[in-house]
């Protein structure tokens, strides 16, 4: 029997066939069809099923991973969603915070909420900051608004009342009266989707799952449609942003836990090839056709964060819409090959805007007339024009050469080559400057870490990257160009859930703690039941900080033998997150715990196989690319990667090819192939093992 993954990116749809005895697999990569996206899912799926030779009914589980809630958010095209409040605060999601992300820019631009005040309406109703309630729910009054709520068109109606995270009474009467009315509406309740405190978090967080929620519910549905139209009944299972699987049905229920759903499963794949090689650090570096992503794995586990934001300008906290929930630590940026370059007042810029799938980048024929940094790698020679995505597409490299001399170098007086190497540097440097954000800025040593590069353009690219802030080691894993669609293969079932409650960890609050985690484990048993798995973990975090601090860092919280919370061991773990973090802590100051946290999941992941399908290529012997320091354009050495031995030395200048991704080894690079099959490159000169 197989399995099925794929991952829709912005330009490319990724996919991957694996047996699930032998572990065999083979590689597909399509053009995406944003307008239907099930188009490419099927073309790619048919592609491989016929490459392999098996039918439509062999196929016994499809795994998923999709961009359509970030794109829906980013894109402002979600659906019409009310935001019911308590009367007073219906302000909160507009005023935000009142912290700058920048704080001396006079134009600063506002995260923008996504619905205008219009759309928000109070109700009559208090409860306080103990959940006692001062102001019952005036019912009468509430059948009016939800009647001209419904008259209006709304889809959706997000719920988020004051203090709802103590005491969600009011909330679920709402919920209840919207569905004894028999509308069709959407509901998302505060107290369900984000019981925490922080109102602004709160309320951003429920509105956008209210937003997304009937565009996830019919593209899911679709979905399931086709796949079972095209005679596959395997059950399909979508990665959630904290990198754990999930059914249609819960992904439906609560569809913000898939923003961020496809860089999740990449970031998986990275930390499997660091156990694989021996690299507990890792810098995960992914660059598709619009953006590259950057990630941390810290002692062989993703970065894990409690909330993240989404749509963030200038990589700054604080710019983009906050959502409480679960998500890997991810650093997302335009750009990516598609990334169009332009001139800005005589300034060379890349993206944000892309070439996406269509029209796509000059070379690609399909009526792209903009230079892209895919156009400018392969008028550098770093891509073969006949071998781009193993020869299902041919490049026109003239076209693409003709279209850098016209609307960028012609208007700066240089030569193409130029043009062509100043769109692929400033590239470089825009994700360099992404790269020192994701290590140095949040504590960590590039020196220390190793780079797993992945994405149809990350390896060409990453090199050079690694060398700009101090990386020793690339690492460049089995099909690369289809990375994050490998990362589906590793991912396990996981579910997680979080309450806001206040305490000092010490002796006195032991029964109260246990009562928090005894609150978590009765909210996780209906999603349990429907993942239908029985071999499942529970695992508690919290966030705390020393008494007096306003942010928090997320640790584990201790168990001891008698399955009782160890506070005292909690203290400890949190005192060395804080030294690793800042490089000192305040010794027995005390420590006050604010969110509690549960995750479900399935315990002894297994790292990435090697396999993939085999190929019978030569080594080509070479072609003119663009490397500086050797003083241009030169011969340069060119491998089919599935030539190569293990243990077999490339040096740099050389370029080596793969069907999904080509990797460009710069002078004073090596590469070898690894026991597992990974291209691991070393920088000479570089500090440290990366391990």
């Amino acid at each position: 029997m197989y399995r099925v993954t794929f991952d829709i990116g912005g330009t490319f749809t990724d996919f991957v066939l694996e047996h699930a005895d032998t572990g065999e697999r083979r590689f597909a990569k399509v053009l995406s069809t944003h307008h239907e996206p099930s188009k490419a899912v099927l073309q790619g799926i048919r592609t491989l099923l016929d490459e392999a030779g098996i039918e439509a009914g062999q196929v016994e589980a499809v795994l998923h991973a999709t961009t359509v809630a970030t794109n829906a958010i980013i894109e402002r095209k979600g659906s019409r969603t009310a935001l019911l409040t308590t009367r007073g605060f219906r302000d909160v999601l507009l005023l935000g915070r009142q912290k700058r992300y920048e704080t001396f820019d006079l134009h600063l631009d506002k995260p923008k909420p996504l619905i205008a005040r219009r759309d928000i309406h109070e109700v009559s109703e208090r409860v306080l900051f103990d959940g006692s309630v001062e102001q019952p729910l005036d019912i009468a009054e509430l059948d009016t608004l939800l009647e001209a709520l419904q008259a209006a068109g709304y889809l959706s109606v997000a719920v988020c009342l004051l203090h709802a995270y103590v005491n969600p009474v009011h909330e679920r009467a709402i919920a209840r009266r919207i569905a004894e009315r028999g509308s069709k509406m959407s509901v998302t309740l505060s107290s369900v989707i984000s019981p925490r405190i922080r109102e602004y978090e709160r309320t951003s967080t429920t509105v956008a799952d209210a937003y997304i929620k009937p565009i996830v519910r019919r593209y899911v549905d679709e979905l399931g449609a086709k796949l079972r139209d095209a005679g596959i009944a395997a059950p399909l299972a979508i990665i959630q942003s904290n990198g754990g699987l999930i059914t249609p049905q819960l992904a439906i229920d609560k569809p913000i836990n898939i923003v961020e759903s496809g860089p999740a499963a990449g970031v998986l794949m990275c930390a499997a090839i660091g156990k694989q090689e021996d690299a507990d650090h890792v810098l995960s570096f992914d660059m598709g056709g619009t953006t590259a992503k950057l990630g941390a794995i810290e002692r062989g586990e993703p970065a894990i964060l409690s909330t993240f934001e989404v749509d963030q300008l200038r990589y700054k906290p604080g710019s983009g819409l906050p959502l409480n929930i679960s998500a890997i630590e991810l650093l997302e940026i335009g750009a990516g090959g598609g990334s169009i370059a332009h001139l800005d007042m005589g300034l060379l810029k890349i993206g944000p805007e892309s070439a996406g799938s269509s029209p796509g980048p000059i070379c690609y024929g399909n009526g792209g007339e903009l230079p892209t940094v895919t156009d400018a790698n392969l008028t550098l020679g770093y891509l073969d024009p006949g071998f781009f995505n193993g020869g299902a597409m041919a490049l026109q490299d003239q076209r693409a050469a003709e279209g850098i001399r016209r609307h960028i170098a012609k208007p700066l007086g240089v030569g193409v080559e130029q043009a062509a190497w100043g769109i692929h540097t400033l590239a470089n440097a825009n994700m360099e400057r992404a790269t020192r954000i994701v290590s140095v800025e949040r504590g960590r040593d590039p020196r220390q870490y190793t780079m797993v590069a992945f994405g149809g353009a990350g390896p060409l690219h990453a090199v050079r990257l690694a060398m700009a802030v101090g990386i020793p080691r690339v690492i460049v894993p089995v099909g690369a160009g289809v990375g994050s669609a490998i990362g589906l293969l590793v991912a396990e079932p996981r579910l997680d859930y979080s309450i806001s409650k206040p305490l000092i960890l010490a002796d006195g609050v032991r029964e109260a703690v246990a009562a928090l985690l005894e609150n978590l484990r009765a909210q996780a048993v209906d999603d349990i039941r429907k993942l239908a798995r029985a071999d499942l973990e529970h695992r508690y975090f919290v966030n705390a900080r020393y008494l007096g601090q306003g942010s928090e860092l997320r640790v584990a919280v201790a168990i001891s033998a008698d399955s009782a919370a160890d506070l005292a061991a909690t203290r400890r773990n949190f005192a060395a997150a804080y030294r690793r973090t800042y490089g000192y802590d305040e010794g027995d100051a005390p420590v006050e715990a604010t969110d509690w946290h549960l995750t479900v999941t399935r315990d002894g992941r297994t790292a990435a196989r090697a396999q993939a399908q085999l190929r019978t290529e030569s080594i080509v012997h070479g072609r003119r690319a663009y490397f500086p320091e050797s003083g241009g354009y030169i011969d340069t050495p060119v491998f089919r990667r599935s030539a190569l031995r293990t243990g077999q030395r490339v040096e740099g200048p050389a370029i080596i090819e793969e069907a999904e991704s080509t990797t460009v080894l710069p002078p004073g690079t090596t590469a070898a192939l690894s026991t597992a099959g990974n291209l691991v490159i070393e920088i000479l000169g570089g500090a440290g093992d990366g391990a």
